[in-house]
């Protein structure tokens, strides 16, 4: 059986008319429902399917095709992190558990696997080839078929119509998931020549906002001041996003490589800082094609680290519901929204025990990692810095265990020094840094009974969230290329 007879249709025979304030109701018992509806309905006959499908495309050469097109990837965001936003959301205080923005505009799931030579879990960049080119190819991947061909994107397809492009990353701008959108390389791994092929290939964006002065600025070559020379804009900070000058491209570059974590940031909200940003500027009579990706959440699922994971979350919520207002004023405007994969293998509960409880998520402002470095700093460990820092209260025995972190690391040090001059380049010198911020996420994971079952991805299907014009084509049980043709499709291909 070929794999395509897997990709069945739904038609839930939702329009862009169902974005109104009555879907916007935070009585969950309509999401669930509406869940279970989705359900039941995704083992439909595929002929029905194909056939709601036809009649789809129809309707949009006759309604005519959406104007501005904003694709939104949140690169590892499996169906765990959408239930776990949920509950991190919810506030106790009240009986009934809030609605988020992702239940307001579920519309089915979508496979993620590459191409066949990958097997069946994809890699970031596959996964974004697909969503960006609608064909499968190798894990490693940057928009080029398996032949090391290069293929056409949706954001290169909307900039030959005439439209704005724009790239909004929380990673750095030449990172799997932007490069696939943007440039064809045979490996993810090549960023100088990924960061050189944005001017080399031609400027195919108005708006890069992200991370990765370390590709943009080098000895060899200053690509920020290419950018500079050909009439861009260039900032730096989050500050000069207001004073922007209108119609006039800008390269916005704002860390290293990825930006700070969300709970780390100068702003916890950046991605709708940003995007909104963006928007002003992309803003045209002839519309804008514009992804952008909540590039750490996939990074916090590497990590097994929920606080950073849940925070990233939060950071792609206030997007979304910026988006939500945007549409509402710009109605000619279609946004999706799915993930590449699901990375971590993340669980909600764990250890054969009923419970997941994300009560101290909610109150941390700062990552584990901030967290551990401000330990070392000291001289001697307090429990009452150490809980303010956490800004929740360690029990004596989680504080026993931090004390004891010190010891373990002398021990593993004194271990590696024996190890062979070629051992030694084999594995990492342990670091007092990492012992302390593995100890604290172990804190975490117990207290809110998070599991893991890998520190890479997984290969379940992804949820779809779609809303605006023509959001209907979204829905049911796609395959990742199916979104990038019915982006194609929606931009007149």
């Amino acid at each position: 059986m070929s794999r395509s007879k897997f990709n069945l249709k739904l038609n839930l025979k939702l329009s862009s008319k169902v974005y109104n304030s009555k879907l916007f109701s935070p009585k969950l018992s309509t999401t669930l429902l509406s869940t279970f509806a989705l359900l039941s309905c995704v083992g439909l006959a595929t002929n029905n399917a194909f056939a709601a499908n036809s009649e789809q495309n129809a309707q949009v050469s006759q309604q005519g095709l959406p104007k501005n097109i904003i694709m939104v990837v949140a690169d590892g965001m499996g169906p765990a992190y959408t239930s776990a936003y949920r509950y991190f959301n919810d506030d106790p205080s009240t009986a009934e558990i809030e609605q988020t923005v992702f239940e307001r505009h579920l519309k089915g799931l979508s496979s993620t696997y590459p191409a066949p030579v990958s097997g069946y879990v994809t890699d970031s960049a596959a996964g974004a080839t697909a969503l960006a080119t609608g064909v499968k190819s190798y894990n490693g991947a940057i928009s080029v078929d398996v032949n090391k061909k290069p293929l056409l994107t949706v954001l290169e397809w909307a900039k030959q119509q005439g439209k704005k492009t724009g790239v909004v990353v929380t990673s750095r701008i030449n990172h799997a998931t932007p490069a696939s959108y943007l440039s064809h390389n045979e490996s993810r791994r090549n960023y100088d020549e990924l960061a050189n092929s944005y001017i080399d290939n031609g400027i195919k964006a108005d708006v890069y906002f992200g991370g990765g002065w370390t590709n943009y600025i080098r000895d060899d070559r200053n690509i920020v001041n290419e950018f500079k020379q050909a009439g861009f804009q260039y900032i730096d900070s989050y500050s000069q996003l207001a004073g922007l000058e209108n119609d006039k491209p800008v390269l916005g570059l704002f860390a290293d490589f990825g930006l700070p974590w969300a709970l780390d940031d100068s702003n916890k909200h950046r991605l709708a800082m940003m995007t909104k940003a963006a928007t002003g500027q992309l803003k045209n009579d002839a519309g804008f094609f514009m992804l952008v990706e909540a590039s750490q959440i996939d990074w916090g699922g590497h990590d097994n680290n929920i606080a950073t994971a849940m925070h990233e979350m939060d950071d792609l919520a206030k997007l979304m519901e910026y988006l939500e207002v945007f549409v509402e004023k710009n109605p000619d405007t279609l946004v999706v929204l799915t993930a590449d994969h699901s990375t971590g293998g993340f669980t909600l509960a764990a250890n054969k025990e009923y419970r997941w409880d994300p009560e101290v998520l909610r109150t941390m402002v700062h990552s584990p990692a901030t967290i551990a470095k401000k330990i070392i700093a000291k001289d001697q460990l307090n429990h009452k810095e150490i809980n303010q820092w956490l800004n929740f209260e360690l029990n004596t025995e989680e504080f026993q265990h931090i004390t004891e972190i010190d010891s373990s690391h002398q021990q593993a040090k004194a271990q590696y020094l024996l190890l062979s001059a070629t051992e030694k380049t084999e594995k990492k010198a342990p670091e007092l840094k990492e012992f302390y911020r593995r100890a604290i996420l172990a804190i975490i994971d117990k207290r809110t009974n998070t599991g893991w079952t890998t520190s890479g991805h997984t290969g379940i299907d992804v949820p779809v969230f779609a809303f605006g014009k023509h959001s209907e084509q979204f829905s049911g049980q796609l395959d990742n290329t199916d979104i990038a043709k019915k982006i194609f499709t929606l931009l007149g291909k």
